[in-house]
């Protein structure tokens, strides 16, 4: 596995200042921000300049853009702003030849109107899921423009809750551009280990030939997230379940700062 690492956990609005921080750290792969580029994270115009930007500055410092990032909340009660953020996708989309990478990773969303990560009881409707249907629909004909690769990722906040919901989207899609990013503390709160290995084992291999990228926090005994390392997430069997369907790609920390970052790096380093 390559270890990477959300590029806007470290300071800059220029690539040519966080790649070198980056790699500082002991990561060589990143899943982009545009904020990192001075932008708003889904802006409205990406210049040609800028997106070429992040490819030089990665090759300069041997840098992996293993995805850029174009969250927004998919099935957002108000239908002007899912529609305000698939055209920002489709930005983002639009310039990631020329930022030198080919997966976009998603939020797949909530009714929440504040907050595209807390959950509402209205994600479970099967309003939501026509919703997101029709959303994941547009983003796809987006990816098929521009030869990219959409990734979901499965988060208990989020109308894709669960690895067998992520499952029926893409079976229910049918697209072989619509993937998942992986994130085993998404998936469970305070469990007891035995039950926390069962959750991760079984959702990698129901999701084992559709995950292109891995994700790498952690949780508290209480519920709350933190740094990769520090909770209770075991990572030796995240780690062994991932290695057993042969996925070699990107393993992404996020969720820390800029000081946490190389003994991140250490410790992730001594796991995979």
């Amino acid at each position: 596995m390559k270890l990477g690492i959300f590029a806007k956990t470290f300071e800059g609005n220029d690539p040519a200042l966080v790649f070198p921080a980056v790699c500082a750290s002991g990561f060589g792969v990143v899943q982009y921000n545009m904020a990192c580029s001075g932008l708003a994270s889904l802006p409205d115009e990406i210049s040609t300049e800028r997106a070429s930007a992040v490819r030089i500055s990665a090759q300069q410092f041997g840098v992996e853009i293993a995805a850029v990032s174009a969250t927004y909340n998919m099935i957002h009660p108000d239908l002007s702003v899912r529609q305000h953020g698939l055209r920002r996708l489709e930005v983002i989309a639009s310039r990631c030849a020329d930022m030198g990478t080919s997966l976009i990773t998603l939020c797949t969303g909530t009714r929440d109107t504040h907050d595209q990560w807390k959950w509402h009881a209205g994600n479970a409707s099967a309003e939501s899921w026509r919703d997101l249907r029709v959303a994941m629909e547009q983003a796809l004909a987006i990816a098929e423009r521009y030869q990219v690769t959409m990734g979901i990722e499965p988060e208990l906040a989020n109308v894709v809750n669960s690895a067998a919901k992520a499952r029926q989207l893409i079976d229910e899609m049918q697209s072989p551009r619509l993937k998942v990013i992986f994130d085993a503390a998404n998936l469970f709160e305070a469990v007891a280990v035995d039950e926390q290995k069962s959750i991760v084992a079984t959702s990698i291999d129901l999701l084992a030939e559709h995950i292109v990228m891995a994700h790498a926090k952690d949780r508290m005994p209480d519920g709350a997230f933190t740094v990769a390392g520090q909770g209770c997430l075991d990572y030796g069997h995240y780690i062994a379940c991932l290695k057993s369907i042969g996925f070699g790609g990107a393993l992404v920390t996020h969720g820390l700062t800029a000081p946490d970052a190389a003994g991140v790096a250490r410790f992730l380093t001594s796991i995979v």
